[in-house]
């Protein structure tokens, strides 16, 4: 059974903000195949929560390409996965703990 998947405002935001600067920085085709992307990696996500990387004790981690990472929160008693961040990969790992 699938886990339902919850977007904290934190989660669409910068959700929003990967796609802006994949936009500048190249153009609408990549902004699609990484929309693209993203669908694919949390239908996988739902469907088996456990292929997250565990960062911080409920936070999880998946890599979504080599530039965006996700993460996530597991609530397995009501079959939820809370999306809390997308991370662009180049921004500086200090910053994680404050936008979580």
């Amino acid at each position: 059974m699938s886990y339902n998947l919850e977007w904290t405002s934190n989660a669409v935001n910068s959700y929003f903000e990967e796609i802006e600067f994949i936009y500048l920085k190249w153009n609408e085709k990549e902004v699609l195949k990484f929309e693209k992307l993203v669908e694919k990696e949390l239908k996988r996500l739902s469907s088996t929560p456990s292929i997250g990387k565990v960062i911080y004790k409920n936070i999880y981690s998946l890599s979504i390409s080599k530039q965006t990472t996700i993460f996530f929160r597991i609530k397995k008693e009501v079959k939820l996965i809370e999306l809390l961040l997308f991370l662009n990969n180049q921004k500086n790992p200090n910053d994680l703990i404050k936008l979580l």
